[in-house]
Parts: C-alpha cells; structure tokens; sequence
C-alpha cells in the first residue's frame, strides 16, 4: 500500500504533504494524555501489521489495520499512523521521505474518516454490536485507502491507470481480512475495555 519515492508527480506530493501537516496538527490536538498508550500500541501495531507486504508494482499488499487505529483514536489515528509510516520509511525503506506525505493521508485520512462514522455506532449496543459495526468500519478504512492510493497514481499520469486498478483489486481479500480482524479486535475490547470507546469528559464517542 505504501507508493514508493518517484511514482508520483510533484504537484501530488505538494498536495499531500500540506493535508498531512493539516492532519497531523488536527490529530494532535485531539490526542489527550489518557490516549497517548493506545497512540502507542495503535502506531505499533499498524508498523508490525505493514512489514510483510507483497509488492505490486510502485505500491503493495499488505495489512493497516488503520480502521482499528481511527476507530479507537479518532482523529489521533492521523499523528500515530505517520509515526508509523515515518519508521518504516526510514528503516526499512517502505515508500519513502518524499511521499510520506500522501502516504500518510492515504492510510490516515480514511482511518479518520472510519472514526468518525463508525466510532459512535461502535459504543452502543452490546459489544457483539460493536464488532459488527467495527468489522465494517475495518473494512471501509482499507476500501477507502485502496481507492485513495488508486487516486493518487492516477492522478500523476495515464500510464498509471493500470497499476491504480491492480492495487484495487489486489486489495479485495485484504479488504475482508481487515474487517474480521478488526472486528474481532473491537470485540475484545468492549469486553475489556469499554471505555477506549468514551470521550475525555466520559460520554459515548
């Protein structure tokens, strides 16, 4: 999933490094100190989930598990996911400097996106309801960020076109394993807990 440096043109990149500096100061603000451990975990599990990857062409396959972190973390999802990103590029050369910017708004944009849909209905109900509704916002994070990346190639040429419609395709089982996994994650821990699923001042997200 992660474009690698020199697949994408400059006004792209441009475009995506001024929403990630956006971003990331939005999710900053929204990252309370009782959040920063499950910042932590999130951001870990996201770099360990994305170190197995099978590349296709200028991206890959691999898991997010981005609709868990925005789930969970709301807008905060953004700053944890790009510390990921970050790492992962520096390290181990995953993508790049010079596209971490759209890296970052492919995979935290649309886990900030699943938060905010999904995060309320998550909260209610029984936590066998919640999984149901976390499966699907796992599964719409993943969706949304194929299309997301599919955008970003397209938008940096033609010749682009059929790399962005095998990362769609590609990502289809990718799609159904998010889901299970992150509803079964969310599962867990509503029966754990609950309260990862409440804001600072203690009400329903």
């Amino acid at each position: 999933m992660h474009i690698v440096d020199g697949a994408l043109s400059n006004p792209v990149l441009l475009g995506g490094a001024v929403i990630a500096v956006g971003g990331l100061a939005m999710g900053l603000k929204k990252l309370p100190l009782e959040r920063i451990p499950a910042a932590g975990v999130l951001s870990a599990s996201f770099f360990v989930a994305s170190l197995i990857h099978v590349p296709i062409g200028p991206s890959s396959v691999h898991l997010i598990l981005n609709g868990l972190a925005g789930l969970v973390l709301g807008w905060a999802a953004f700053p944890a996911l790009f510390v990921g990103l970050l790492l992962q590029a520096v390290f181990f050369g995953f993508g790049g400097l010079t596209v971490l910017g759209v890296n970052a708004v492919n995979i935290a944009l649309p886990a900030v996106m699943a938060g905010l849909i999904f995060r309320p209905l998550v909260a209610r109900g029984s936590p066998m309801h919640g999984a149901i509704w976390g499966g699907i916002g796992g599964g719409f994070a993943i969706a949304t960020t194929t299309l997301a990346v599919a955008f970003s190639l397209m938008l940096s040429g033609d010749e682009f076109i059929p790399a962005a419609k095998l990362v769609f395709f590609a990502h289809i089982p990718v799609m159904v394993i998010e889901a299970l996994l992150t509803g079964a994650a969310i599962f867990l821990a509503r029966r754990v807990k609950p309260e990862l699923f409440l804001n600072p001042r203690g009400s329903l997200a």
